[in-house]
């Protein structure tokens, strides 16, 4: 069984403790965090300490914290013999090159701690310093998710910028849908089945092939329209940007 210690205890942290508490392949034995009431979650399970009390000496520290404290934490684990991953999708492998024994351990998934989610389908992103190592992580990835890939520190750059577009980007033009269906007293409930299909139909096809709308038929008519409708300036560019993007992208066929 592997021995892990999660420092954090946020979003990331929590979802991943969930996870190894339901594998019978691995043991969190200590979680450790500052924050004082968000380590209540994980009292019942495991020993749980202040940020740089570490008394466990595990297989595995997954440092599940924001990107700009990755280096600080790694530092306070210096000299510790088990194997150090952070979970960071845009911080390269090289920050925690002061440990012998270092990793990525990247889960691909939007998290909140209020919604539970099916860890098997999580995709995990792992990348290590020694092919050793890497079978470690790929060991305990495979103990909680079905979805286990090696990705490099570039690919992972790319990967996580890819989600910024195809999760952070998309979730914020549906909170302006929201905003206008508000605006104009429309159930934004009425959107949700069309949301839905989009998601769907990309599981069967590429996003290239099930465009539609009226910048990928070239109507102008229409955006014109649609561009009247819009009061607020940066509204009116952002919906011109991305029907300009979408008209570029099918040009040779309009």
């Amino acid at each position: 069984m592997l021995k892990v210690v999660i420092l954090g205890t946020g979003n990331v942290a929590k979802h991943l403790f969930d996870a190894f508490s339901a594998s019978t392949a691995v043991e969190t034995v200590q979680v450790l965090g500052r924050n004082p009431d968000a380590v209540k979650y994980f009292e019942e399970e495991a020993l749980v300490f202040g940020m740089h009390e570490v008394i466990e000496d595990p297989d595995v520290y997954i440092i599940a914290v924001n990107d700009d404290s990755i280096s600080t934490v790694s530092e306070s684990l210096i000299g510790r013999k088990g194997l150090i991953a952070h979970t960071s999708g845009s911080v390269s492998l090289e920050v925690l090159a002061q440990h012998g024994n270092h990793g990525i351990f990247y889960p691909l998934q939007t998290f909140s701690k209020e919604r539970p989610i099916d860890f098997k389908s999580v995709p995990l992103c792992i990348e290590a310093n020694t092919e050793k190592n890497k079978s470690v992580l790929r060991a305990l990835a495979a103990s909680v998710s079905d979805r286990v890939y090696d990705i490099d520190s570039r690919q992972r750059r790319s990967l996580h910028l890819a989600a910024v577009f195809a999760n952070n980007f998309t979730n914020h033009l549906y909170h302006l849908a929201h905003e206008l269906c508000e605006e104009h007293q429309v159930p934004f409930d009425i959107l949700k089945p069309l949301i839905t299909e989009t998601a769907k139909k990309i599981e069967l096809e590429s996003p290239y092939e099930m465009q539609t709308g009226p910048a990928r038929r070239g109507d102008k008519a229409t955006m014109d329209k649609q561009l009247g409708l819009l009061n607020s300036p940066w509204q009116k560019e952002l919906y011109s940007l991305l029907s300009k993007s979408i008209k570029r992208t099918y040009q040779k066929h309009l």
